[in-house]
């Protein structure tokens, strides 16, 4: 009778407590597969880090294939076309590309990248802002079943409303780790991540595999607030569409339960 009123006790502070709806917060690593020993370390830290690999680097399959058996969730980081001039990656994506075009080098690269359950984009101020030119990826796109981060490098994106004409579901970066490569800065852009988390129920943050960003990831990793859950970026899909709010489910209202019970009078409870 006693176990009982404790777990009864457990299960009401377990609702009303901030810990069970905790703010989830997703890591994509993109730029994979060329400094495999930065990428390695990467992997290692956690299965629940998203990495996104680059189809024409060098260590792609490898690196793809080694994230894979390690449970981490792989993505295509898919080249397209900025507005600025940069060193572009080979076969990356333009709006001036025909369907038949675009529809080639998204197959390729789905076969270059094992195992990627979803798609990213590497650059692409000019491609994702281009609704024919999204279009046609997401149409390749359709014959798979992978869905597409937005890493939102404009504004004006096209991503989710050319995603809509194909059911693919759209998630969307909310920040960026390293854009200064320095420890503070990605500490303080990791922290405005968990900030979000906390007040939106779900931040997406994208870093990539420098130095700087793997120390800092190793640190802030290792000491999670209880709050904050780490979440792989496929738990945000949810039949076919994007939930951005943790659900609260009932064997999670029950786990919470037993783990509070367990805390408070130090016995293990026993499923009958």
């Amino acid at each position: 009778m006693r176990r009982f009123i404790g777990l009864l006790f457990c299960c009401l502070l377990a609702v009303t407590s901030p810990v069970l709806s905790a703010g989830q917060l997703v890591l994509v690593i993109d730029d994979f597969g060329y400094r495999q020993h930065n990428e390695e370390q990467i992997i290692g830290l956690s299965p629940y880090i998203t990495i996104a690999v680059l189809p024409h680097s060098p260590n792609a399959n490898h690196i793809a294939t080694l994230a894979h058996e390690h449970g981490n969730d792989v993505i295509i980081h898919l080249p397209m076309a900025p507005i600025n001039k940069q060193p572009l990656e080979k076969d990356t994506l333009f709006p001036s590309m025909s369907e038949s075009e675009v529809k080639t080098i998204v197959d390729n690269a789905v076969v270059r990248v094992p195992y990627a359950i979803g798609v990213n984009n590497h650059m692409g101020s000019l491609m994702t802002s281009n609704l024919n030119g999204m279009t046609n990826v997401m149409k390749a796109l359709s014959h798979y079943s992978m869905f597409f981060l937005d890493s939102k490098t404009i504004g004006k994106t096209q991503v989710k409303k050319a995603g809509l004409d194909y059911n693919i579901p759209v998630l969307t970066r909310d920040v960026f780790l390293d854009d200064k490569q320095t420890e503070s800065a990605i500490s303080q852009q990791f922290d405005l991540a968990i900030k979000l988390a906390r007040k939106n129920g779900v931040a997406i943050a994208i870093g990539h595999p420098h130095p700087q960003t793997v120390n800092v990831l190793r640190t802030k990793l290792a000491n999670l607030p209880e709050d904050i859950e780490l979440v792989k970026l496929r738990q945000l899909i949810v039949s076919d569409s994007v939930s951005h709010k943790p659900k609260i489910t009932l064997k999670a209202i029950i786990e919470k339960c037993k783990q509070r019970f367990e805390k408070i009078v130090n016995l293990k409870l026993v499923d009958e």
